[in-house]
């Protein structure tokens, strides 16, 4: 077994050795957005560094915690928070939660993030459902392949699932917050983007900004898991509006955006579970 396989499947039995719990429904909340985590029931909460070789987060806004509980009866395993490629980590160490998720039997993973609006149509607090990406942050499937968490050559043509989004939408619309579809455009940050690199994501067709989420997508996919993600716009990106980007403009407008994100994943969560049983 080789030395990935062996730190993955010891994270694996620690968790396994706190729950009953056998979630095929991942999820992981962005900056600002752990409310959802809070509302779960039966709900065993491990920190990251509990957890035999999880990274642990450092940015305000991410709890660092998974929690394994039920939502409507489905059982869940929510990553409170996430690390990120800027705070120092390889992208091999930011992708490792959600190939530990794979390997405890998650085959739908919902990811959350905060970005930034490009489209100028958005506003802050709406929500956009990611239909497709684009990488500013570089592959974490460089280097050898480990055949048993995927193919040399994963195919991203279908990267998010489409009926998933569609019922993201409609999440959306049940919830009474305003959904879009979008492309998210992912940089590594830690620095808000300058106004010309906004234009330049324009042109490119992004329609929102951040600074996370494609890495686990990626290897999300390579494991075979179903993906579907969200966007919380919370702030309108470098050159949109006269303000300046602030951190605690972005957790604060996650907050208030909460209830109806908590709303959205509910639904979300039932769809994939009542996707995977037919």
């Amino acid at each position: 077994m080789s030395p990935l396989l062996q730190q993955l499947d010891e994270a694996v039995g620690l968790i396994r050795s706190r729950t009953a719990l056998s979630p095929s429904v991942g999820v992981v909340l962005g900056s600002g957005l752990g409310a959802f985590a809070d509302a779960l029931v039966e709900a065993t909460s491990i920190p990251f560094s509990g957890i035999p070789h999880f990274p642990a987060s450092t940015v305000a806004g991410h709890g660092g915690a998974l929690v394994l509980g039920r939502c409507g009866g489905v059982p869940v395993a929510v990553m409170k928070g996430r690390v990120h490629f800027y705070e120092g980590y390889t992208l091999a160490e930011v992708v490792f939660p959600a190939r530990v998720l794979a390997r405890l039997g998650v085959s739908t993973l919902l990811l959350t993030n905060a970005a930034g609006g490009v489209n100028t149509l958005f506003a802050p607090g709406d929500l956009m459902v990611i239909e497709d990406h684009i990488n500013f942050i570089g592959n974490p499937l460089l280097g050898p392949n480990e055949e048993a968490l995927g193919p040399r050559f994963p195919d991203l043509s279908f990267a998010y699932d489409r009926r998933l989004g569609e019922r993201a939408l409609e999440a959306c619309a049940a919830a009474g917050v305003r959904g879009h579809r979008g492309v998210y455009l992912a940089m590594p940050g830690p620095s808000y983007e300058t106004p010309a690199e906004i234009r330049m994501a324009r042109v490119l067709g992004a329609d929102a900004v951040g600074m996370s989420t494609v890495p686990e997508v990626i290897a999300a996919r390579h494991a075979g898991m179903r993906v579907a993600a969200l966007s919380c716009i919370t702030n309108l990106a470098a050159g949109v509006s006269p303000r300046t980007l602030d951190h605690a403009e972005v957790l604060a407008t996650g907050a208030r955006a909460a209830s109806a994100l908590v709303q959205v994943l509910a639904r979300l969560v039932a769809a994939a579970a009542e996707d995977g049983a037919t």
